[in-house]
């Protein structure tokens, strides 16, 4: 949920300009949608659901308007505006009629005029609701770019996460965001990680201390966000505890309603992690080109085994 001031300060790539003064910049915005009011102009209200998004008025309805006498444009603007509606935007820089903005000051529903055609205006509107209402969330990790891969390590407090992405960025790949990662779900499936704006790009070293890795090593081992493809689970080496040795058995795990693969790593004193994680991002790319070298494997491993079954079997029969 927004509020109209919220879209008044996105500023220039929606060039909108407010034509009832400060009046209603407070209601709130409660879809993503945008829509053009249709038929609601024209007096059918039935199927009207719009009181929740913002309402646009391009070159077809202001003609429309204009097109009316005086008492028909009336009733069609008292019709529209009897509506709660958060706000009214005219497009292609028209001017509205005169009762329009006038009606629409007194119920308190801001008309905000833009340059940009109705077309374009839906175009860049667009992207600006769907960041705004998309489900987020925070969580406590470190997010980085490892071939192209976007990993996320989460475990215990001073397992080693931020150790872990330091000499990943010191072999070339990319930090993402250290200690707290903004997850923002883009459509149904895609998880997008960032830092905070003020800590992104710095990294706590216990012992050591903040380290700006941007002035280190250089832009190019920093990005400003990356999509989240797999869950690194950083965990102490337990003894007791079976951990997987094939790859067969895929783990998974849920953020914002999005599954994500799972890759649990015990640690334990000598263990190369910085390789293990480039494996892991490489072996992700390998299954997302078709190749699932576990399952290659026990497959190879099956048809080996039913051969010699099948030798064993013609040795027995063979009585000669």
């Amino acid at each position: 949920m927004i509020k109209v001031g919220d879209l008044l300060a996105k500023g220039d790539p929606l060039q909108l300009e407010l034509l009832t003064g400060e009046v209603g910049l407070q209601r709130e915005v409660k879809s993503p949608e945008a829509s053009s009011p249709g038929l609601v102009l024209a007096g059918y209200t039935a199927r009207f659901i719009g009181t929740d998004r913002i309402h646009i008025l391009g070159e077809t309805e202001i003609t429309y308007l204009a097109a009316l006498d005086d008492k028909g444009r009336r009733k069609a603007i008292d019709t529209f505006l009897s509506h709660e509606l958060p706000c009214i935007i005219i497009t292609k820089g028209q001017e509205p009629p005169g009762e329009l903005v006038q009606l629409a000051r007194d119920r308190g529903i801001p008309v905000i005029r833009t340059k940009l055609k109705t077309a374009e205006f839906y175009r860049r509107l667009k992207p600006f609701l769907d960041d705004a209402f998309a489900p987020r969330t925070t969580v406590h990790g470190s997010l980085a770019d490892v071939f192209g891969v976007g990993l996320l390590f989460r475990g215990r407090s001073g397992i080693g996460k931020s150790e872990c992405v330091l000499d990943l960025v010191e072999r070339g790949h990319r930090l993402v965001a250290d200690d707290v990662v903004h997850i923002t779900r883009r459509g149904h499936d895609v998880l997008i990680g960032r830092g905070h704006e003020v800590s992104r790009h710095y990294m706590e070293i216990r012992g050591v201390g903040l380290i700006d890795i941007n002035a280190l090593f250089g832009i190019r081992s920093v990005r400003q966000q990356k999509r989240i493809e797999v869950v690194v689970q950083l965990e102490d080496w337990d003894n007791t505890r079976e951990y997987d040795r094939t790859g067969l058995d895929l783990q998974q795990t849920d953020l914002l309603d999005v599954p994500l693969p799972l890759v649990t790593v015990p640690l334990n004193p000598g263990k190369n992690l910085t390789v293990i994680c480039e494996v892991v991002a490489m072996n992700h790319l390998l299954r997302y080109s078709g190749v699932d070298s576990a399952n290659s494997f026990n497959e190879r491993l099956i048809r080996r085994m039913r051969e010699k079954g099948e030798l064993q079997r013609y040795l027995e029969d063979d009585y000669e």
